[in-house]
């Protein structure tokens, strides 16, 4: 690169960070370093002091390092540069994509400036469904529907999670997503994550159905490591990977990629960072480390956490099941959160045992199938040591406990517990209403049953 190419990079790293472009002494300081001058001399040249300049390039060395995943300093500025855009842009990419053309921009709201050669068209989407489950009835989510689809046609956002409790319809929302929204995109690519591939044998899969589409076939495909980025550049794309918990350490905090799923982690990371003209959506009980649970306006990243269902529609289900006097006060709607499959196990319970509801549910009885237990226990599972601690205190405890209450019960260290409820926070295993932790009653019940 050049000595504008590679100023022209730097700034759209820093405000793809930062949200402001370079100012006047922070180009003054990059061209300075590119040009071998000492901080002094480029105080002098601009008529700053030296420690404003210090501070400035202090600053700069900071913001490149932590977006460039590596220690970036005055004397290592322009190699540091050379490495990050030699790997993001290989040879196939550099075919398509000039360095004076790339967009690392965080503006969420527009479309990136990236050459797209096939504007979407409805005649010419080429869409991978197989593995898109049909799931039957879908219960409203007349808002998360609304969300969902502002975020990826309006904000143009890159990268969504999608996560909650196993059963409280990720999977049922987004394939109802992909059907209202798949005309949109020239290409459309579900993937279940059940059993994983590793990430080159995904990729594999992924070109190999990017091949038979008549609109990919002049794009030049190959086997290249993190290649998919090139592909999401150069068309307009919505990707879906479904149980994304998969690809993360058990017995760990939320999150945490298995060693061997280390591709998936960074081609996340550039579907994250990288500008492009498509959308990724990832399902899962969990989200990964990396994607915070809320994001600033305007971030091209975003996380759903899916909560349950109101009680109109929890009533709705329980009817459908044949259960038509249940109220708005029964226990069938209180202790199960709203969450479709709970509330349909109990419900196929019920009908199975004659459907008598007042004899079933007398002395405050809260139902577990078998079917629900066995999901909790696997969610079970994958809690770490530290967790599951935290869960047996508050299954304890009979009304919700504060912060400060739980630090002073767990004998664990402060930093330990206080991970531990924020990985619990992310896996939904926990409620925090008015600053107060409690444990869903459902799970709640199962801890004291199984564990206690």
């Amino acid at each position: 690169m050049n000595l504008k190419e590679m100023l022209n990079l730097a700034d759209r790293i820093v405000f793809a960070k930062t949200g402001h472009h370079l100012d006047d002494l922070q180009e003054a300081v990059l061209r300075g370093t590119l040009e071998r001058e000492t901080y002094q001399r480029i105080a002098k040249d601009c008529d700053y002091s030296e420690s404003s300049v210090r501070n400035a390039g202090s600053q700069l060395w900071q913001i490149l390092s932590e977006e460039l995943g590596e220690e970036v300093n005055k004397s290592n500025f322009r190699s540091a540069m050379d490495r990050f855009q030699f790997s993001l842009f290989s040879n196939v990419v550099q075919d398509y994509v000039g360095v004076g053309n790339l967009n690392v921009c965080g503006e969420g709201k527009h479309p990136p400036d990236i050459p797209n050669r096939h504007p979407p068209n409805r005649e010419v989407c080429s869409q991978e469904l197989s593995e898109m489950p049909d799931l039957g009835v879908f219960y409203d989510r007349t808002l998360e529907l609304e969300t969902l689809s502002d975020w990826i046609l309006n904000e143009r956002c890159r990268l969504i999670a999608i996560t909650g409790m196993s059963g409280i319809g990720k999977t049922a929302l987004v394939s109802q997503l992909v059907q209202q929204i798949k005309d949109e995109f020239q290409s459309v690519f579900w993937c279940s994550l059940a059993s994983p591939p590793t990430f080159s044998d995904w990729q594999n899969r992924l070109l190999q159905f990017c091949s038979k589409s008549e609109i990919n076939r002049s794009f030049h495909l190959t086997s290249e490591p993190l290649f998919v980025i090139h592909y999401l550049q150069q068309y307009r794309c919505l990707l879906v990977l479904d149980d994304l918990h998969n690809l993360f350490v058990s017995g760990e905090l939320a999150g945490k990629y298995q060693a061997e799923c280390q591709d998936y982690k960074s081609f996340f990371k550039q579907v994250k960072n990288l500008s492009h003209q498509s959308c990724v959506l990832l399902i899962g009980w969990e989200p990964s480390i990396e994607l915070p649970p809320s994001a600033k306006q305007n971030s091209p990243l975003r996380t759903l956490q899916l909560t349950g269902l109101d009680i109109a529609t929890t009533r709705k289900i329980l009817q459908d099941y044949g259960l038509t006097e249940i109220d708005e006060n029964s226990p069938l709607i209180d202790c199960y959160d709203g969450n479709p499959f709970w509330v349909k196990s109990v419900a196929s319970q019920i009908q199975e045992l004659g459907g008598f509801v007042p004899d079933i549910l007398k002395n405050d009885t809260l139902l577990l199938p078998e079917d629900l237990k066995c999901i909790l226990r696997q969610q079970y599972d994958r809690l770490s040591e530290t967790e599951k601690q935290v869960i047996s205190l508050l299954a304890r405890e009979r009304e919700p406990i504060s912060l400060g209450g739980l630090l002073e019960m767990a004998a664990m260290p402060p930093a330990d517990c206080l991970n531990s409820i924020q990985s619990l926070l992310r896996r939904c295993w926990l409620e925090n209403p008015d600053n107060l932790y409690r444990l869903p009653k459902a799970i709640k019940q199962y801890i004291i049953h199984h564990f206690i």
